[in-house]
């Protein structure tokens, strides 16, 4: 059974730099780029043995990049692969491919999850590389060999619309970006972002048959598809709370941040200011709650 609500691994220690082999064919170097919206900071994985494809090559950092030339120790590098286009995974994927002449792989442009409103700011928009073009647009379902194992493309928007989970052929093992992590729950921000199709992808995830993911922020998650329902709960319990504050009295996004989350950082704050206006659409849709738009904000109201 799940838990009610997730269990975090806040303690997990990356041994950044290092190569840690996480199954057969998997390695894990950790990024140093930790900071609150990345955690111990994102990991990069090669997957092989003897011929090998790079996943989510990160920041671009010196100390990364040597890393990972250590890891990846002289072998051939056949794709250089994303989850997705937000920098901390991607930044570096335009110097690897011209490094290891390999073709880079994903889920195609950079693009929103639904246009701008009028008045609209994308608050993520400095934080991915809309510029970037894949090689190769990998499609929902879709058996790749990625050096000298084989990876499922399992399309999973939510965080980002052209975010891809890969499981890795006749495995349990799930390589699930940033849709599932096990140190937190993932950042959902419109129009960058979309709880409808994060919730849509957590289903799709439940129902595939993988059972330890790797995800691309903190430690392995031992069972995917409970701690994915677990995040299901979390947010719809979340939806609730949204609820409950409009129908007490908040009007707003940020008074409705106040009531549910009085104590927190300022960063944690704004996270969560971003991730309620999420909610806030994703309950609009459901015709949960009222909103109204002008250029002076948005208000709410009670259904």
């Amino acid at each position: 059974m799940a838990s009610p609500s997730p269990v975090f691994d806040v303690d997990f220690d990356p041994k950044t730099g290092q190569a840690i082999e996480m199954a057969p064919g998997v390695t894990r170097v950790t990024a140093p780029n930790a900071s609150p919206y990345t955690f111990t900071g994102t990991n990069t994985f090669l997957l092989g043995h003897e011929r090998l494809a790079l996943l989510d090559p990160g920041p671009e950092d010196p100390r990364h990049t040597t890393a990972l030339e250590l890891a990846i120790a002289g072998r051939k590098v056949e794709a250089v692969i994303l989850t997705h286009t937000h920098h901390d995974h991607s930044a570096s994927a335009s110097y690897w491919t011209k490094r290891l002449d390999a073709p880079l792989w994903f889920g195609g442009p950079h693009r929103l999850s639904r246009p701008l409103r009028r008045f609209e700011i994308n608050p993520l928009k400095r934080s991915a590389d809309w510029h970037l073009v894949p090689d190769r647009f990998l499609r929902d379902g879709e058996t790749i060999s990625a050096g000298d194992i084989d990876l499922v493309v399992h399309t999973t928007p939510g965080h980002c619309a052209n975010h891809l989970a890969f499981g890795i052929e006749n495995t349990d093992v799930l390589l699930s970006g940033d849709h599932v992590m096990g140190w937190n729950s993932t950042l959902v921000s419109v129009p960058d972002g979309s709880m409808a199709d994060y919730f849509a992808s957590l289903d799709k995830l439940i129902a595939l048959p993988y059972r330890r993911y790797f995800p691309a922020h903190g430690g392995p998650i031992a069972n995917g598809p409970d701690h994915a329902r677990a995040l299901k709960a979390h947010r719809q319990m979340r939806n609730q709370q949204v609820i409950d504050a409009i129908a007490g009295g908040a009007q707003t996004i940020a008074s409705v941040v106040s009531a549910i989350y009085p104590a927190q950082t300022p960063k944690v704050r704004m996270a969560a200011r971003m991730t309620i206006a999420a909610h806030v659409e994703y309950l609009e849709a459901q015709g949960a709650i009222r909103v109204s738009r002008n250029v002076f904000g948005t208000r709410l109201r009670p259904a």
